[in-house]
């Protein structure tokens, strides 16, 4: 890719629909809806580990009380939330913090490039809340054993550490508590495939990422 092409990662893009049943779609325009009915004050955007927080437990006990909204969709890469945020889903809320969870499906992509579609992310969330603080969570280590995506996740979130870091209103949080081993592998009873967390495994990324909501809702506002 030369420098005058532009980056796939950060370039905004709807889901193909491959399987050919709208479901993508339906949901992006479920979640146009609900902005409409809803006034959240923490909104959680991302793919499938955002998207299943909200068939557990977990969700109802840490982070309903925080009167959050989930649009969280299996399968997203950073182009797919781009473009939903682009198109609507944005337009009727106002919540303080968005929770920005998103990268490990770029499959194809560079560190570099899926870093790129994380910020473009930040930038318009930043253009459409201009009040509200953007809380980008770590991608987290995946497979049993260790894998060059591994190796790529941990690069994207040194760099958009490094790129959030010189932002206002804009943080990164590592939320993995150490689901590799010693021995380099990674437990089922964390990721029950190696890469969607299981309810154990919710608990050790959501309770300290409550905590830390909390304390940023609790804090006067910035101007």
């Amino acid at each position: 890719m030369s420098a005058e092409d532009p980056n796939p990662a950060a370039t905004p893009t709807p889901c193909q629909d491959t399987q050919g049943d709208g479901r993508w779609m339906s949901l992006h325009n479920r979640f146009v809806s609900d902005s409409k009915d809803k006034e959240p004050d923490v909104l959680f955007v991302g793919d499938s580990l955002i998207q299943l927080m909200h068939q557990f437990g977990i969700w109802r006990q840490l982070f309903s009380p925080l009167h959050a909204l989930n649009f969280g969709v299996g399968g997203d890469a950073t182009q797919h939330v781009l473009w939903r945020l682009s198109n609507g889903e944005l337009d009727n809320i106002s919540p303080k913090v968005v929770v920005l969870w998103v990268g490990t499906n770029n499959h194809g992509h560079t560190p570099e490039q899926i870093c790129g579609g994380i910020m473009a992310i930040v930038q318009v969330i930043k253009n459409k809340l201009t009040h509200a603080h953007t809380l980008v969570l770590g991608i987290l280590p995946r497979g049993k054993s260790p894998n060059p995506l591994r190796e790529r996740n941990a690069k994207v979130n040194k760099l958009v550490q490094e790129a959030v870091s010189s932002l206002p209103h804009a943080s990164f949080l590592n939320v993995d508590p150490g689901f590799v081993h010693s021995n380099g592998s990674i437990s089922h009873q964390d990721m029950y495939d190696y890469l969607h967390l299981t309810p154990q495994g919710y608990q050790s990324v959501c309770e300290p990422l409550h905590t830390h909501l909390k304390s940023m809702l609790d804090k006067p506002a910035e101007n």
